[in-house]
């Protein structure tokens, strides 16, 4: 089915890297302006199983990527704390929940993806030191910031492994908490006095 612009929808959005989409985007790449015609052509994509309508307004190819859901319903967010210290090597529990750092605190359930969200003051969401953004606009925290995250969220959590950590990083990144607490904490962990 080929737009009003002529643009055919299919096409558009399987040239693109991304895999996940919210209408507004596909309205934009495809120079659309009326919504509700756009909803309609999309919905008969979704008939076809061309298209999935994962969430309201939100449309992703088949064998879309479930990090870039999480970054994408609510925004602004990064994927941090459990799942990034997982992966890293910091921490040894395998839960499959993507976490992340966000304005809300929420879980969602997308397919069999389970998405947490934690609540993070604005001032440290919005800064991107530690945090890198990769194709398909998913953005993640690194280990070190993942570690500064769940730390300021839970000053009791455990560490299985700190090996991976760069204390540099670690240190470089502490300040946008602005916590004196979280400062000293960090300071504990890192010298090796918190764990004996």
């Amino acid at each position: 089915m080929v737009g009003e612009k002529g643009k055919d929808i299919i096409f558009e959005l399987y040239r693109d890297s991304r895999t996940v989409f919210r209408i507004n985007d596909i309205a934009l790449m495809l120079g659309e302006t009326e919504t509700s015609a756009l909803r309609k052509r999309l919905h008969y994509h979704v008939q076809k199983g061309k298209l999935l309508n994962i969430r309201q307004g939100i449309y992703a190819k088949s064998g879309y990527k479930p990090e870039e859901v999480a970054c994408l319903l609510y925004t602004p967010t990064y994927i941090s704390l459990e799942y990034v210290l997982q992966r890293a090597g910091v921490i040894f529990q395998y839960d499959s929940a993507i976490t992340n750092a966000s304005y809300l605190s929420r879980e969602v359930s997308v397919g069999n993806q389970t998405i947490r969200y934690r609540q993070i003051k604005g001032e440290i969401l919005l800064n991107a030191d530690g945090v890198i953004l990769r194709k398909n606009n998913i953005n993640i925290a690194t280990p070190e910031r993942a570690f500064l995250d769940m730390l300021y969220l839970n000053s009791h959590f455990y560490f299985d492994n700190l090996h991976p950590l760069n204390k540099k990083q670690v240190k470089k990144i502490l300040p946008i908490y602005r916590s004196k607490k979280l400062a000293e904490k960090v300071n504990q962990i890192l010298t090796g006095n918190e764990y004996r």
